[in-house]
């Protein structure tokens, strides 16, 4: 198994990341791609990977509710950072509506400037767009020739199906295998498989049936691929193959 995002600079798992990745390669999995939010986590997102390049790869960029108090110069350091080849991607980066951490004049522009970074370095986009897939999609257009993953999706049928239509990927996370999400899992089944990836977002949304009692760590991505096997009416090991083929391929990743 890829465990396609997670967050292995947060404290909650930095702090005992040996552990941390003993107990992901006990539960299969083979391959990780820790997420950067903002230039110092770019920083150290860059460090794990290098730390643990048989199995760790980074996205780097600045998260849109991190871009407020940030200067648009920063693109330049995130820019020296993204050439290195342990970078396989440009994000997290999008838009976020729901809070309101940052404007979203301010959140487009930094969106805008990632994407260009993407084009740059000809590498793929993971996308956070919370209550914003109208403006995102619109956005992208303007970047024709960008790869994108819309990571951690927990919108609509119709949201999913415009991000499908933009020949972009979907990333699922834990709140499919909670028990009062029916509709999400009738995403889950309308997403071609070779369009969707799986992901733990640890720390964060633990999936059951460890949702309330351990902090989400890449193990846990097991209890994801399980539901998308269920829902898609197929073996786990099949949905693992497919998954991870997709996911290698939209990385470039030759680790996993």
């Amino acid at each position: 198994m890829i465990d396609s995002h997670c967050h292995l600079t947060d404290p909650r798992l930095f702090d005992q990341i040996d552990a941390v990745l003993a107990r992901a390669a006990k539960a299969g999995v083979t391959a990780m791609v820790t997420i950067g939010t903002e230039i110092a986590d770019d920083h150290l997102a860059l460090e794990v990977a290098g730390r643990y390049s048989d199995r760790v790869r980074c996205a780097l960029g600045i998260h849109p509710n991190h871009c407020q108090n940030t200067g648009i110069e920063d693109i330049d350091a995130l820019s020296m950072l993204a050439a290195d080849d342990l970078c396989v991607a440009i994000g997290e980066t999008g838009l976020d509506y729901f809070h309101t951490r940052a404007d979203r004049k301010k959140q487009q522009q930094f969106f805008e400037a990632q994407l260009a970074l993407a084009v740059r370095y000809d590498k793929p986009v993971v996308i956070h767009s919370r209550e914003a897939v109208t403006d995102t999609l619109a956005i992208l257009g303007t970047f024709p020739t960008v790869r994108c993953v819309f990571h951690c999706f927990t919108g609509t049928a119709k949201e999913a199906e415009a991000i499908i239509e933009a020949n972009a990927l979907i990333g699922f996370t834990g709140p499919i295998t909670y028990k009062d999400n029916n509709d999400l899992r009738k995403v889950v089944d309308a997403v071609p498989l070779d369009r969707l990836l799986v992901e733990t977002d640890s720390p964060y949304l633990s999936p059951e049936p460890v949702r309330t009692t351990k902090i989400c760590e890449p193990a846990f991505v097991a209890h994801t691929l399980a539901i998308v096997a269920q829902v898609k009416g197929r073996s786990v090991a099949e949905i693992d193959q497919i998954t991870r083929e997709t996911t290698k391929a939209f990385y470039g990743m030759t680790i996993g």
